[in-house]
């Protein structure tokens, strides 16, 4: 699991203004407990597969779902996170600008949004995030291709992340 994602599921549990805004929608003990497992560095693929498992039903969930975009709208919980992100990125400056640069934008957070409104999209992108734990580039590849192809969300977020950069940065060699 990339462990950019599991530091930002970490510092997202770290802000009260997070946990209180989803207390009474889901088991909090049992994402502490997901997150601490996970940071140990050997954690079993299993321990993987039920945090998968819990983010893919928590953004199926609309009171969920919308629960969290609203609170990445805010300052306080989105800069933090953001900073967590990019921080294993100290040595790829221009990426970590880019992306740091595309969450800040409300435009780049208004197509996230619309991306994840559409539950055929939220269900590619599952399939897509499948793929790549069991290590099917193919499946991978042509998830991402009906993506962009089907999905004209998928192509306005792609250019509005773009005019920040990332997609370069992300090219860019090391």
């Amino acid at each position: 699991m990339n462990r950019n994602l599991v530091k930002g599921l970490q510092v997202a549990w770290g802000l009260p203004e997070f946990r209180t805004g989803l207390r009474h929608l889901i088991d909090l003990d049992e994402i502490a407990v997901l997150l601490a497992t996970l940071s140990v560095p050997d954690h079993d693929r299993e321990v993987e597969r039920s945090l998968l498992s819990l983010l893919r039903s928590g953004l199926d969930t609309v009171e969920i779902r919308k629960a969290v975009l609203l609170l990445l709208e805010q300052d306080e919980v989105r800069r933090p996170l953001v900073a967590a992100a990019v921080e294993p990125l100290a040595d790829r400056p221009g990426q970590a600008a880019a992306i740091a640069s595309a969450a800040e934008d409300p435009a780049v957070r208004r197509e996230i949004r619309a991306v994840l409104d559409s539950a055929k999209v939220r269900e590619l992108i599952w399939q897509a995030i499948e793929n790549q734990v069991s290590d099917n580039r193919f499946g991978l590849i042509r998830r991402a291709a009906v993506l962009f192809v089907r999905h004209p969300s998928v192509l306005r977020l792609a250019w509005a992340v773009r005019r920040h950069g990332v997609l370069r940065e992300l090219r860019r060699k090391q």
